[in-house]
């Protein structure tokens, strides 16, 4: 159910003015979120890239600006705020403008990020993103975690979650990347397959063994 790529435990954390930051992503319906939570719950901080993402988007105006110059004035409602709908269904075929989406929106998230980083104390810390590894973070952190699970489960997940249908979330998951990729890239691993109860206590062996 779980599988931990490191060999040895430390005894001791590193100090606190030098946390490890640890990449925790997950595809849709993998219970990502629900694994950043038991994370919380242990004690350590979790930054939510993709929350503080829908957040910025909405608070920078330089930001805005160039989502509008990139996807047009309706990137934004008649109230200024964003409209995912509409940004969702210029992107979703287009790799390209997402691309570029993601060229604005990921800068203003790092900078967010490394402000938030200043202000934490615990020896790890995690950075909880969808595109951890599409965009290469996981370089940046001291170790990755992926939350996975197979797809029937996934899809099932979705579907009861958002009411979609078995297609929509089939043809959402085909445009991330593939689950046997990710488990290559990833340093530890959490299979979510059963129940609550296993997932939290495989996340508390995980968290509490990284090196």
């Amino acid at each position: 159910m779980e599988e931990l790529h490191s060999e040895t435990q430390k005894a001791e954390p590193e100090p606190l003015s030098s946390p490890k930051i640890i990449g925790l992503t997950g595809g849709i319906g993998s219970g990502k979120t629900t694994v950043a939570k038991f994370i919380e719950e242990f004690g350590f901080p979790v930054y939510y890239s993709d929350e503080r993402a829908k957040e910025i988007v909405n608070e920078n105006e330089n930001l805005k600006a160039k989502i509008k110059e990139l996807l047009g004035e309706e990137a934004y409602d008649e109230d200024g705020l964003y409209n995912r709908k509409f940004v969702g269904e210029q992107v979703f075929s287009n790799k390209e403008l997402l691309d570029q989406l993601n060229q604005i929106i990921h800068p203003a998230v790092r900078v967010d990020f490394e402000d938030w980083v200043k202000k934490q104390t615990k020896y790890l810390i995690f950075k909880e993103t969808a595109l951890l590894f599409e965009l290469k973070l996981n370089k940046e952190c001291y170790k990755s975690v992926l939350v996975t699970a197979e797809d029937n489960i996934r899809i099932k997940r979705v579907m009861d979650r958002d009411g979609k249908t078995y297609r929509e979330v089939q043809a959402i998951m085909e445009k991330q990347m593939p689950e046997k990729d990710k488990i290559k890239l990833a340093d530890c691993i959490i299979y979510n397959n059963t129940n609550l109860e296993d997932l939290k206590e495989i996340t508390e062996k995980i968290v509490f063994n990284i090196e």
